[in-house]
C-alpha cells in the first residue's frame, strides 16, 4: 500500500511540477497572462510549485525504505525521473499542444523506462 500511494503521490507531484515548469510558456496565447512580466510569471510557477512539494515530500517519506517504505533513496529518484517523463510527455501533448512524439524521443523513453528496470534488480 506504501508503494502505491508514494507512486500516485510523485504523479499528482509531477503534474504539478510540469505545469509550474512549462505550462507558463503558453501564456503568450492567453490574454490574461500575455502581458505578465518575467517576475510575475516566477510567482505563478512558485504558487504552483508549492503544491508539487505538498505531494512530493510525502511520497518520499512515504515511500522511503527508512521510514517503512519499499524504496531506497535511489529507487525513489528513478521512479520519480520516469514519472516525470510520462506526465511530461502526457500534458505536452494534450494540454501544451507540444505536437507528435518522434522516434527518437521513444528511444529515450526506453532508456529510462531501462533505468528504472535496472535500478530495481537486486
Amino acid at each position: 500500500m506504501r508503494g502505491f500511494l508514494t507512486i500516485i503521490l510523485l504523479t499528482l507531484s509531477n503534474v504539478f511540477m510540469t505545469l509550474a515548469w512549462y505550462g507558463h510558456l503558453k501564456f503568450a496565447a492567453t490574454p490574461r497572462f500575455s502581458k505578465l512580466g518575467l517576475f510575475a510569471i516566477i510567482l505563478i510557477s512558485w504558487g504552483i510549485a508549492f503544491f508539487e512539494y505538498c505531494m512530493q515530500v510525502p511520497a518520499n517519506r512515504i515511500g522511503f525504505l527508512e521510514n517503512g517504505g519499499p524504496f531506497s533513496m535511489w529507487q525513489l529518484k528513478v521512479i520519480q525521473e520516469a514519472l516525470s517523463l510520462f506526465v511530461f510527455t502526457f500534458i505536452a501533448i494534450f494540454l501544451l499542444g507540444a505536437g507528435e512524439i518522434k522516434w527518437n524521443y521513444i528511444v529515450s523513453f526506453a532508456f529510462i523506462l531501462a533505468a528504472v528496470y535496472f535500478a530495481f534488480m537486486k
